[in-house]
């Protein structure tokens, strides 16, 4: 880990399944300087370490449909729903 490496946990809305964590990690370690991240479905939240800052991963999450909790609008519930479908649709990330 570098000295910049910070961990961030968000709370998201709209996390329902396999298929939107799958989409989650895949978007977000395409991101530059993410070293790692963990999403616990139960409590919608998603735990990233890495020398990034915060503002670009909620940034990242609420694009994907994920905004963080108390942000959530119909068409962030819409955009997760096209996450979800597509992240059922690949390959599981490890």
């Amino acid at each position: 880990m570098s000295n910049n490496t910070t961990t961030h946990n968000i709370e998201v809305e709209n996390i329902k399944c396999g298929g939107c964590m799958n989409s989650i990690k895949k978007a977000i370690l395409k991101m530059e300087n993410v070293e790692t991240i963990t999403i616990d479905k139960d409590t919608e939240t998603v735990t990233v370490t890495g020398a990034i800052d915060h503002a670009s991963l909620v940034d990242k999450l609420s694009s994907l449909g994920y905004p963080e909790k108390g942000n959530n609008t119909i068409l962030k519930k819409a955009k997760s729903f096209v996450s979800c479908a597509i992240g059922r649709m690949s390959d599981p990330v490890e």
